[in-house]
């Protein structure tokens, strides 16, 4: 809030800062503000129809939407989402917060490279990776597999989950852990009744990132699947290859809505997570 005191450049440039703010941010979404409307056109197009720009209701329909539930083919693709998703994310939330613990602990030896190495998936091109899991699960026979797929996107979680439990270690304090064991309590017994708890916003939020990565990402189905384990990504994919179709407006439209649900959640986690530590 701009201060009683503030002078005529402080309140300029107040006002300049936001308005600057507001343009990257328009900028930003406006590939989604274009897709959303389009998704209820009437006509088979990937454009402003003249009816849709004079508002005519009938330029505008749910035709995309019920095709969405009529096409046995999206329906696959949603299930398999949903089922590599799910799995993905209890596989990445789990190994990333052990990950985080360990990190978390003064005496781990080689924290700095350990950590590199974690997030590693989150810095090299995601083609190379996916290059690299091909080859290496042609050996194993794991490609056109859900177990390879799961694995895969549970790798690409993984580094999400390691940073959002480590940022939630930064103020926790170990003296809580030493009294638990003071008064007799089991490492195990402690982890879920004292540490978890404290911890739990940034599980929630390292997995909601995981499932979020695993919905949306493409390249690692594209190496690893076949017809069966198409997920919706991979089924946009085809449908913009083969067949060029409006529904694929519809399903960007849903995948939008639930990714900025799943992101508001996070950010009450987060926020939930800042006043549990006291930082606000």
């Amino acid at each position: 809030m701009l201060p009683s005191y503030a002078g005529p450049l402080e309140t300029t440039w107040y006002y300049t800062f936001r308005v600057i703010c507001g343009l990257i941010l328009l900028f930003l979404i406006a590939p989604i503000l274009v897709v959303i409307p389009l998704s209820f056109n009437a006509e088979p197009y990937f454009s402003f129809t003249p009816g849709m720009l004079s508002f005519d209701s009938d330029a505008f329909s749910m035709r995309w939407y019920e095709d969405i539930i009529n096409n046995k083919q999206w329906i696959h693709s949603a299930k398999n989402s949903v089922i590599i998703a799910f799995f993905a994310t209890i596989m990445a939330t789990t190994l990333g917060t052990v990950a985080a613990l360990g990190l978390s602990r003064p005496e781990m030896p080689y924290r700095g490279a350990i950590m590199g190495l974690l997030i590693s998936p989150m810095i090299v091109p995601l083609i190379i990776s996916a290059a690299g899991m091909y080859f290496f699960y042609s050996e194993v026979g794991l490609t056109q597999t859900y177990i390879g797929i799961i694995l895969a996107h549970a790798a690409l979680g993984t580094p999400f989950v390691v940073i959002t439990v480590t940022a939630t270690l930064t103020g926790f304090d170990q003296s809580l852990i030493r009294a638990a064991n003071n008064l007799g309590a089991s490492d195990t017994y402690t982890f879920f009744k004292v540490t978890m708890p404290l911890i739990m916003p940034g599980m929630i939020s390292g997995g909601l990132f995981a499932f979020i990565t695993s919905f949306d990402e493409v390249v690692a189905v594209l190496f690893l699947s076949g017809f069966e384990q198409r997920t919706i990504p991979r089924q946009m994919w085809a449908g913009i290859r083969e067949q060029i179709s409006p529904t694929i407006l519809a399903v960007a439209t849903i995948l939008v809505i639930i990714s900025v649900a799943l992101l508001a959640t996070i950010e009450l986690l987060r926020r939930r997570s800042d006043r549990l530590r006291g930082i606000v």
